[in-house]
């Protein structure tokens, strides 16, 4: 049998996307089929495309492939050694490819059953910022009731999301954007304190509303424009958590400028390092899924498409940079 996909055979701009005709794959030892009712479309998704993992051991994914390294949908087989679920669960998904396409293979591992009340298109657009957001604030930053953080590109997907379950631990936000209409993003999404970038003043305004102290944490996805400011707004041993670098990575930093900052720490995490297990999977998705119900976490999908406008959806992805969430709709 046939299916559709989405595959790269080189690499560059959305002009390689190609939508082909392929078997449909069966599940090997510890994998399961999945019917994909619909794709997050991501940043990663464009990194890929780009080459940008090409070298990669984090994300060992290489051409030719199938794009999409989010999604969800419900299991149809489960090849060898797989108990944990069975067909007909429905089931979502990350940092497995081949998402974009009318079935995947997905290693049972890294598969969450989705909670009753959830639909396949939002648990498609929550799964992988979600649990972001929740290994930065739970794992990395460790963030409890009274500590203060500052996330940059809050009006971008995981920006909102790190806002909002900050402040539902009863964290003091601060929130950069780049424009007063994501400034207005940031505040909806519960910010108690929204500055723009201003060419690095952002950390001379939270060093004013902190009496000269900084945030404890600074989320910083941006990467080599606000990276050495971040320093600045952060307080001596703070953490600074550089998990993306929209404006390319900073590649000329030396760590004595930590101990000048004020003896911080600074780590560059990734997602795969904090999926260890299919517990852990489980538990990080079953916390934003409680949170989607519970009308604490709001995630938005601000662009669907389907297989037919997937080199629009990658167009579009890139001119908005990290503002927002599109999901491709499989099945249409």
């Amino acid at each position: 049998m046939l299916m559709r996909a989405i595959r790269i055979h080189e690499y560059g701009g959305p002009e390689v996307l190609r939508r082909v005709e392929i078997d449909v794959p069966r599940p090997g030892p510890g994998e399961v089929l999945v019917r994909v009712v619909a794709a997050g479309i991501n940043f990663m998704d464009v990194h890929t495309r780009q080459g940008k993992y090409r070298d990669s051991r984090t994300y060992p994914v290489r051409i030719p492939c199938t794009l999409g390294m989010e999604g969800a949908g419900e299991v149809v087989e489960t090849g060898a050694g797989v108990s944990s679920c069975r067909a007909g669960d429905r089931v979502a998904w990350c940092i497995a490819w081949g998402a974009y396409a009318d079935y995947a293979i997905v290693p049972a591992a890294r598969l969450a059953r989705i909670a009753e009340g959830i639909a396949y298109d939002v648990a498609a657009a929550a799964i992988f910022q979600g649990s972001t957001a929740h290994y930065l604030l739970d794992d990395v930053a460790k963030l409890e009731a009274g500590m203060t953080c500052l996330v940059h590109a809050a009006s971008g997907g995981i920006g909102q999301l790190l806002v909002q379950l900050a402040k539902r631990r009863g964290v003091e936000v601060f929130a950069t954007t780049s424009t007063p209409e994501k400034a207005a993003i940031a505040r909806t999404r519960g910010a108690d304190h929204v500055l723009l970038y201003e060419n690095g003043g952002f950390a001379d305004r939270v060093r004013d509303l902190t009496d000269g102290r900084g945030v404890d944490v600074v989320f910083d996805a941006v990467g080599k424009t606000t990276l050495r400011d971040s320093f600045r707004a952060t307080r001596v041993r703070g953490l600074v958590v550089n998990y993306g670098s929209v404006t390319d990575p900073m590649r000329d930093l030396d760590p004595y400028e930590l101990g000048e900052a004020g003896s911080l720490f600074l780590t560059r995490p990734r997602l795969a390092d904090h999926l260890a297990d299919a517990a852990t999977v489980q538990r990080r998705a079953n916390d934003v899924f409680a949170a989607i119900r519970q009308g604490a976490l709001q995630v938005e999908i601000n662009g669907r498409y389907t297989m037919d406008n997937v080199e629009a959806a990658h167009a579009a992805l890139e001119e908005r940079r990290q503002s927002g969430k599109a999901v491709m709709d499989i099945a249409a």
